[in-house]
């Protein structure tokens, strides 16, 4: 014969709801970012395939998500002349919710370790009155091969720092945007020429089947 179910008292079933609740609320949050990109469908983060790392980036002539790889500890030769501009707009925390998915979260932690910590720290040494409070994320925009821009053999970062936190609501994807930002006052350049690279770009396909790296 079947036992009959306990009955809960209604008190401590509220808590036992509440408990569950608050459980969900933080695996929520420890989640959130990789959530933020599913939802979305854009890509976010480092990934690891062989000895080289990829990682998303947007076409800066049609705003297009691509995707690169770099040799691991390759080095770089290529004479200045040969150098394309790989930008770097970063977002402050402020502008989380404006911007959304970046292609390299900071916050909570950061899923493009190997320059992510230091794209961050730099904004908030340059820009404090923007970036002092936190840095949510950065994206990376490169000329793509075929697309009628700025393509070479090797790539020199530039940050595109924002001048105000209502600038930095404005998500930007294209080199159209980034002339115009600067031209208005409302974003500076930082070339970092120290840090120049050779990357190619790969397919989704490659990217969406290579090894997420551990955010830090």
């Amino acid at each position: 014969m079947m036992k009959s179910i306990p009955h809960t008292h209604p008190r401590i079933a509220r808590i036992g709801v509440g408990l569950l609740a608050l459980a969900l609320a933080i695996m929520l949050a420890t989640v959130a970012p990789s959530y933020r990109a599913a939802a979305s469908g854009l890509p976010s983060g480092e990934r690891t395939n062989g000895m080289s790392t990829l990682e998303p980036v947007y076409d800066d002539m049609s705003g297009a998500i691509r995707y690169v790889s770099t040799p691991d500890k390759a080095p770089m030769h290529a004479n200045p002349t040969a150098w394309a501009p790989f930008y770097l707009p970063v977002y402050p925390l402020s502008a989380a919710d404006a911007i959304g998915v970046v292609n390299c979260a900071h916050t909570p932690a950061d899923n493009c370790p190997d320059h992510g910590p230091e794209v961050a720290g730099a904004a908030m040494q340059i820009m404090p009155s923007v970036y002092g409070a936190g840095v949510w994320g950065h994206d990376h925009l490169m000329a793509g091969p075929g697309s009628g821009g700025d393509f070479n053999v090797a790539w020199e970062p530039v940050l595109v720092l924002f001048t105000s936190s209502a600038a930095a609501n404005t998500h930007i994807t294209t080199l159209a945007q980034i002339n115009a930002a600067v031209a208005s006052h409302n974003a500076i350049l930082v070339p970092l020429p120290q840090l120049t690279f050779h990357c190619s770009v790969v397919s989704a396909s490659v990217y969406a089947h290579s090894t997420p790296v551990t955010p830090v």
